[in-house]
């Protein structure tokens, strides 16, 4: 998994068993593997790319990719022959569902050639040619795998996006930006993220920005809905000043992110929720969101924090495998569920 916040590739070696209609799991292994600064900046300027340069760095990123699967899997002794698959997320980069396309970089040819592991990548595209949004596909793991800890999944990553079942439906949209926008404003302090929300506990709300942000049109919009980092260049960006103010804007932007996280938590009466991403490690963050809050705040184990989406794409992978859908059309507002994934062989 490698996500918008651009830190790391995120492996898990997972083994899944389906028994009377349940899917289970035991999570045997899992570490991030850190990207260099030039990956970083290569990621960070995909989409000014031309189409020679773009399509090259999506072959060498699937080689980077192969290198730290193959390093992670003689790290821990892993036999390779026993590997069904790598279910591998790629890394978004154009993701226009309205105009009928969705992109994920890191070419899953290589990366199969590079281990010699069969790799299923690709996993939005199917969604999006059913009319769907290709996001977000984490709900299905949420049904499947942590359906008993809570009423509700939020995940506070790049984006924060939520998972709820009503009635005999899952429901599941991005609420509002998450990390991206605090880690951008904590660059200018020379760090890459503001640690427990330190810096945003010292200052001062702007209300004005704070009203801006709140007034956004995205908000308004009913679900199924999605977030990417266009938006936040043509929308979000160019409200905030990010040359002076940090403090106060970080703090500005804590509060607007809490309090459309718990307005979508309180207007869909959900009493519980379940809490993963970094942003699940910004104490100041989760302090503000549960005094908007009416219900209960639950933050699992630090493993699954760090890598409950790794572990939720390994099962699109063991649910293609499985023949079963692994995108929930009542989610992604596709035609139908559908079973999402390009399969890459080795050979």
């Amino acid at each position: 998994m490698s996500g918008t916040s651009m830190d790391g590739l995120d492996i898990v070696h997972v083994r899944f068993d389906y028994n009377e209609k349940k899917w289970n799991y035991e999570l045997i292994h899992s570490e991030t593997f850190p990207y260099s600064p030039s990956i970083i900046s290569e990621l960070s300027t995909t989409t000014q790319m031309n189409v020679p340069a773009f399509l090259s760095f999506d072959k060498q990123l699937g080689k980077t990719f192969g290198e730290m699967v193959n390093s992670f899997i003689q790290k821990y002794k892993i036999d390779a022959s026993k590997i069904h698959a790598i279910a591998s997320h790629g890394h978004t980069t154009f993701h226009q569902p309205q105009n009928g396309f969705t992109s994920q970089i890191g070419c899953g040819s290589t990366l199969a050639y590079t281990t010699g592991i069969p790799v299923i990548n690709d996993f939005r595209s199917k969604d999006v040619i059913a009319g769907g949004q290709g996001a977000p596909l984490v709900p299905i793991g949420d049904l499947h795998l942590f359906q008993t800890e809570a009423n509700s999944f939020l995940n506070i990553g790049g984006i924060a996006n939520i998972s709820f079942k009503k009635g005999s439906k899952m429901f599941a949209f991005d609420i509002c930006p998450g990390n991206l926008p605090l880690n951008k404003l904590a660059a200018n302090k020379g760090v890459t993220y503001d640690k427990n929300g330190e810096m945003a506990s010292k200052g001062e709300i702007n209300f004005f920005l704070l009203d801006l942000l709140n007034s956004l049109d995205y908000y308004k919009e009913p679900f199924p809905k999605s977030l990417g980092t266009e938006w936040l260049e043509l929308n979000f960006y160019p409200l905030i000043k990010f040359d002076k103010d940090i403090e106060n804007n970080l703090r500005t932007v804590i509060e607007h992110e809490a309090i459309q996280i718990a307005n979508t938590l309180n207007s869909n009466e959900l009493t519980s929720v379940f809490i993963t991403g970094g942003g699940a490690k910004n104490t100041f963050l989760i302090d503000r969101i549960q005094h908007y809050f009416k219900g209960k705040i639950i933050i699992p184990s630090q493993q699954i924090v760090d890598f409950k989406e790794a572990l939720i794409f390994a099962l699109l992978g063991a649910l293609y495998l499985a023949k079963q859908p692994n995108t929930l059309a009542s989610v992604t507002g596709a035609s139908k569920d559908v079973t999402g994934g390009v399969l890459h062989s080795p050979n």
